[in-house]
């Protein structure tokens, strides 16, 4: 089986009926300032259109199945996001719980890379790797320039 679990920091976990929650548009809901709304808001549709080339790409070989679930750690993750903003973390503490994630699907996407991947799912992933990895460092940047 392959799994795209470990891809799914910011792409869409389940929620129970067939609904679908996105860390990413999660955090654009939680931001205050407007440029990082959409920021989070552009980041959300890219994600889900990752799940969506990923997906596809593995259906294409035919002959696996395919593990989508979310994971428990997700909705653990999103509710430390609004406990943080409760507290009045504001973008900064927000940027540093986003960073945080970023940090997990840089990790899934580079534990894929030193697998054997099939050749056109190997150029699908470390193209989408590089977006994940200047995303990651985006909001490294970010955070630093909130924290100043």
């Amino acid at each position: 089986m392959v799994s795209l679990a470990g891809f799914g920091h910011w792409s869409r976990e389940p929620t129970g009926a067939g609904g679908g929650d996105n860390c990413a548009l999660f955090a654009a809901g939680l931001a205050r300032d407007s440029e990082l709304k959409n920021y989070f808001q552009q980041q959300s549709l890219e994600r889900a259109r990752f799940r969506v080339e990923l997906t596809d790409a593995i259906k294409g070989l035919g002959e696996l199945k395919l593990d989508t679930s979310g994971s428990s750690a997700a909705v653990l993750h999103r509710a430390w996001f609004e406990l943080k903003d409760d507290f009045g973390g504001g973008d900064h503490t927000l940027l540093e719980s986003v960073e945080q994630g970023e940090d997990s699907a840089k990790a899934a996407y580079e534990s894929a890379l030193e697998t054997k991947l099939p050749a056109g799912i190997d150029d699908l992933v470390r193209n989408q790797y590089a977006s994940v990895k200047g995303a990651h460092d985006r909001v490294r940047r970010r955070r630093d320039e909130k924290a100043a």
